[in-house]
């Protein structure tokens, strides 16, 4: 089933349903098979390592120079030198390295991670991905093209709306490029997309959240999986 909303109702109409921040991070942690390199971004992303379940072997890859790297630890064991790319206190699992920006980058570049989980600004139905700059904010791509360039594969978590309630899911990016046609994945507070040939296939709907929701807050066309909003 393909659906298209209408312009005029597309903006600002999604129900603050679904999903919150902790538990879209939840269900990507739950995707992610055993025996992967994974590299977490700046925002959401950085949240998933606190639900992945540590008797599983997903090695976390930090572009500041970490592999091994764990979830948050409890408040009274914090080490300030311990910390993601994004200066968020980490933990480092047994087994776990540190290493300088150049071998960190090394490993991006020479493809040798599976996965690397962003955020974005905005996605489009083709699987460009835009998440560097837009306008008023200081540009600062980071390691965000190097990552889509190099990691295997790219989910994005984000909101599905902006905090002017405009949607990120779009037909074409209207700002500039991290990459063209480079996201596999995409899970929202709404719910978990696969965008690809101009549209956005919806393989699961949020708790709580209904179909007609996810095709007025999206602003590209909109398929559901077999058995999905049924």
């Amino acid at each position: 089933m393909t659906s298209t909303a209408p312009a005029a109702t597309r903006p600002g109409t999604a129900a603050r349903t679904g999903w919150t921040r902790e538990q879209i991070a939840a269900r990507a942690a739950a995707d992610i098979p055993d025996g992967w390199y994974v590299n977490l971004g700046l925002g959401m992303p950085q949240l998933v390592a606190d639900f992945l379940d540590p008797a599983r072997e997903i090695f976390l890859h930090s572009e500041n120079g970490i592999l091994g790297m764990g979830g948050a630890p409890p408040e009274d064991e914090i080490d300030v030198d311990v910390t993601d790319a994004g200066k968020r206190p980490v933990t480092i699992v047994p087994g776990g390295a540190t290493f300088d920006s150049s071998d960190s980058f090394g490993m991006i570049r020479g493809g040798h991670l599976d996965l690397a989980v962003l955020g974005a600004l905005q996605v489009s139905a083709h699987g460009d991905l835009a998440n560097w700059t837009a306008p008023g904010r200081t540009p600062g791509v980071g390691g965000a093209m190097d990552l889509v360039l190099g990691a295997k594969r790219v989910w994005v978590l984000m909101n599905h709306c902006d905090r002017r309630g405009k949607p990120k899911l779009v037909p074409a990016c209207t700002l500039p490029l991290t990459g063209p046609r480079v996201v596999r994945r995409v899970i929202t507070d709404l719910g978990v997309f696969e965008p690809g040939d101009g549209v956005f296939t919806v393989l699961e709907l949020a708790p709580g959240v209904a179909p007609e929701t996810v095709v007025r807050a999206t602003g590209a066309p909109v398929r559901f999986a077999p058995g999905v909003g049924e």
